[in-house]
């Protein structure tokens, strides 16, 4: 049985000009000890799905269908029954650890309330443990920097302290949401090896939302591909990212700076997302597509299962897509290996 099972999860949000239909009948599982990234454009759905599942939407939004955890749907749950489960079965990583932590409280008394709050452990007990998760996570000298303030950190330490507190129960689930985007390339790297170093030591399952495909690469058994609040494309790293079968996937990929060809001009895919509110009949990738064709106008395409488990949303077949493959993503492929953003560069 999958850890997380996700079946048909919708999430809208009432806005003065209308429903607003974040995410669409999205479908995943996510079993003990794997990664699944998450990505997509900026507008794709991808936090969104996160905050539903941590029971976190603004007031506006609502969601339908169902999250399993543990065989438990998470989304009927009251917030009492999620406050026992968030943190101590399931935490979060949020986007900026500036806005995140307490800029009043000390480091060590933020780590410590989560542990008098979910373990039920003493101040001198949590203060005790809150210094081994900060060692755990490569903050030197901790017991000196537990009495620190958040801005006495720098912007890749905040971030560990956002992992060590995350982690602090032991949680089955963590979920990052673009955790490495406002660091450096150097911090970047240490953090996905700490997130690695913490996956094969506790098993957590690690859900992990970015823009960026090399961590992607580097981190995660599984990718999701949003467009829109739908699933484009879904499988196992490898095969996603060395056999792309839908065209936004393949845009993706070869929007990447490739450090290896010789490239006068940065590929990109034109136009811009479509607007939530009023979204195109049929595919609501169709205007951006170079394979689009009339049928992709007309209805949207179903999400199909091939390959054993993996998924695409797209009329056109797989092996028309192959055939079109161009060397462009043959040199791209090639740059990941050369820049060591497959797997085994990253375990």
């Amino acid at each position: 049985m999958s850890l997380l099972d996700v079946q048909d999860l919708r999430v809208e949000f009432e806005t003065p000009d209308g429903m607003v239909t974040a995410v669409n009948s999205l479908n995943f599982a996510l079993s003990e000890g794997e990664t699944l990234g998450i990505v997509g454009e900026s507008g794709s759905g991808k936090s969104q799905t996160a905050f539903a599942l941590m029971g976190l939407l603004a007031k506006n939004g609502h969601t339908s269908g169902k999250a399993l955890f543990n065989g438990k749907d998470i989304l009927q749950l009251s917030n009492t029954e999620l406050n026992k489960i968030r943190a101590e079965q399931i935490a979060m990583i949020f986007q900026d650890p500036m806005t995140s932590l307490n800029p009043y409280m000390k480091v060590g008394k933020q780590l410590a309330e989560v542990l008098i709050l979910h373990k039920g452990m003493d101040k001198k007990s949590a203060r005790a443990e809150s210094i081994r998760m900060l060692e755990a996570v490569h903050i030197p000298e901790a017991h000196k920097r537990i009495d620190m303030y958040p801005h006495e950190f720098s912007g890749g330490m905040r971030q560990r302290v956002m992992i060590a507190m995350a982690l602090l129960c032991r949680p089955k689930l963590l979920i990052a949401d673009e955790p490495t985007t406002a660091l450096d390339v150097t911090v970047q790297a240490q953090i996905l090896t700490l997130l690695n170093e913490l996956k094969q030591e506790f098993n957590t399952s690690i859900i992990m939302i970015t823009h960026d495909l090399g961590v992607v690469a580097g981190l995660c058994d599984k990718v999701l591909v949003m467009y829109a609040g739908r699933t484009m494309e879904y499988g196992a790293v490898n095969d996603v990212f060395y056999q792309p079968t839908h065209p936004y996937t393949k845009g993706l990929l070869a929007s990447i700076p490739d450090l290896v060809a010789d490239q006068a001009e940065l590929p990109t895919i034109p136009g811009n997302p479509p607007n939530l509110l009023n979204l195109p009949q049929g595919c609501p990738f169709q205007d951006r597509c170079g394979y689009v064709f009339d049928r992709c106008k007309q209805a949207a395409p179903d999400l199909i299962t091939f390959d054993g488990y993996r998924q695409r949303a797209c009329h056109l077949e797989k092996e028309t897509l192959q055939q079109k493959k161009t060397e462009q993503l043959s040199s791209k492929q090639k740059g990941f290996e050369h820049n060591g953003l497959n797997q085994e560069a990253m375990a």
